[in-house]
């Protein structure tokens, strides 16, 4: 009989890479040999498969082996079982070949013939496309998902015997996209809720408006949570190469909700602090799958009662907020995840917490131990630091009603549209992401206004890499403040949200 081929796409985080599955049919002794690194459950497929095909009403060949190549590459899931069944059947003669030339295969098959869905449709389908694949059969369920990959044909399967009808040129229940219907946004928290802290208030602006990490210290009640949670109301919305990176991402996590497959908002993640390392920053057996700062990918992480985490998992922070991403090793190879989030830490200033600072009963020691679960290294990559007071009336007539969401949004939006023009050439988005070098050479400010940061510098005030995070800050004031470049007040201001006192 026949050799047939057909195709997959394995994951490695965020990557994938196609996968050819072959199948060789032959008479004899009853016999599946699955090669090609297989974990459980793909090695599970052969029963699975075995069971659809027969219960779609098809005979099962003696002696089959199939290969996945490439053969050193480890292969984990059930999103291989779909293809499988297309392969053996090929070889065997039930179906034509034809059209399993240039297409993809993803799903797992229940024993009925069903076709369910399975994580990180998307990511494999943009993977499919670079190889040059023409076209893709999915689940029915990820069919809107996958509609997502422009240049690549896609159709949706409820069961295998749809997909065997179509294979034949008969008529078949698969079906394609439909439009897409616009996704209606519920209204989000607005900042208007929040009560007097007009300093916080400013600080979450300048932070949404350049994407610099925010830390807020304060004793309860007065309103760090619900800053933190009304600062991606303030966020423009992705842009489409963003909304597609977030998209796969949560698609491997399987956290995409079939009903809104494209993610057009910035998210706002905000583990427990008892979270552990792996479901903060990723793992797993075998490969590993992305954590919470993965997920925050283009959005917010927020940490509440920031000192209340373990040393090693803030610590862990330090490498993905420097350099956008997070690698993994595990047993089966390294996973990459993007990670370009924006960090709100919120935490009160002693673990006694009381409303007024005079009534607190810790010593001085026990203060500082408390704090110091925030580490100096990473206490200096938090561009922003900001004190918030106890609220004294309830209503702030004298400062007059609050702004709400919409209209600081405004602001924001035009800083960060002032922004990305001006790194456009450099492919940077936000000031946050320029690096410090091209800001001191490329970008350098006149000697006016680095007067105050050379000071700082001298009398250890600021780091080298805090004086760089001071420039990015400048730059998003004056950003705020549609000048074309900083001047010393800027700069000045930017130390202030450096001010150690703040924490």
């Amino acid at each position: 009989m026949p050799l047939s081929r057909t195709w997959s796409v394995a994951l490695l985080g965020v990557d994938g890479v196609p996968v050819e599955i072959e199948a060789d049919v032959s008479h004899g002794k009853p016999k599946v040999q699955l090669l090609g690194l297989p974990d459980t459950a793909l090695n599970e497929s052969k029963d699975r498969v075995r069971a659809a095909v027969r219960n779609s009403g098809l005979e099962w060949p003696d002696q089959v082996m199939l290969a996945l190549s490439p053969a050193d590459l480890p292969k984990g899931g059930s999103g291989y079982d779909l293809g499988l069944a297309c392969a053996v059947l090929a070889g065997a003669g039930s179906v034509p070949q034809t059209k399993l030339v240039g297409t993809v295969m993803i799903g797992e098959l229940a024993l009925d013939g069903r076709v369910r869905p399975v994580r990180g449709v998307l990511p494999r389908l943009l993977a499919a496309r670079r190889a040059g694949l023409k076209c893709a059969v999915v689940p029915e369920e990820s069919l809107a998902e996958a509609a997502l990959v422009a240049g690549i044909q896609t159709l949706g399967a409820y069961r295998l015997a749809d997909v065997l009808s179509w294979l034949k040129d008969e008529e078949s229940g698969l079906v394609t996209p439909r439009p897409p219907v616009p996704a209606v946004m519920a209204p989000g928290l607005d900042l208007a809720d929040v009560v007097g802290q007009p300093e916080a208030r400013w600080a979450l602006e300048v932070s949404a408006a350049g994407a610099h990490n925010l830390l807020l210290v304060g004793p309860p009640g007065t309103g760090k949570t619900m800053l933190a949670e009304r600062i991606t109301g303030l966020l423009p919305p992705l842009t489409p190469n963003e909304a597609l990176e977030v998209t796969a991402i949560h698609s491997i996590a399987g956290t995409l909700s079939p009903k809104v497959p494209l993610m057009t908002a910035p998210t706002l993640i905000a583990p427990h602090h008892s979270a552990s390392m792996a479901s903060l920053i990723g793992g797993g057996v075998g490969m590993a799958r992305p954590g919470a700062i993965s997920l925050a990918h283009r959005g917010v992480l927020f940490l509440d009662e920031a000192c209340e985490f373990g040393g090693s998992q803030l610590e862990a922070l330090r490498t993905a907020v420097e350099e956008g991403e997070i690698r993994i090793a595990r047993r089966d190879g390294v996973a990459r995840y993007p990670a370009r989030f924006q960090l709100v830490l919120a935490t009160n200033p002693c673990p006694c917490a009381p409303i007024r600072d005079v009534d607190c009963k810790c010593s001085p020691h026990e203060r500082r131990r408390y704090f110091s679960r925030l580490s100096g290294p990473l206490l200096d990559r938090i561009d922003i630091r900001t004190r918030m007071r106890p609220i004294h009336a309830m209503d702030n007539a004298d400062l007059g009603p609050p702004e709400s969401s919409a209209t600081v949004r405004e602001r924001v939006t035009k800083a960060r549209v002032r922004a990305a023009e001006r790194w456009a050439e450099h492919g940077w988005q936000t000031n946050a992401e320029v690096p410090g070098p091209a800001l001191r050479r490329h970008f350098r400010l006149p000697a006016k206004a680095m007067r105050l940061l050379d000071r700082g510098l001298e009398t250890g005030f600021v780091s080298a890499r805090g004086a760089d995070r001071c420039l990015r800050i400048a730059w998003t004031l004056a950003d705020l403040a549609e000048k074309d470049r900083p001047d010393g007040d800027d700069v000045g201001a930017a130390l202030e949200f450096r001010d150690r006192r703040a924490a």
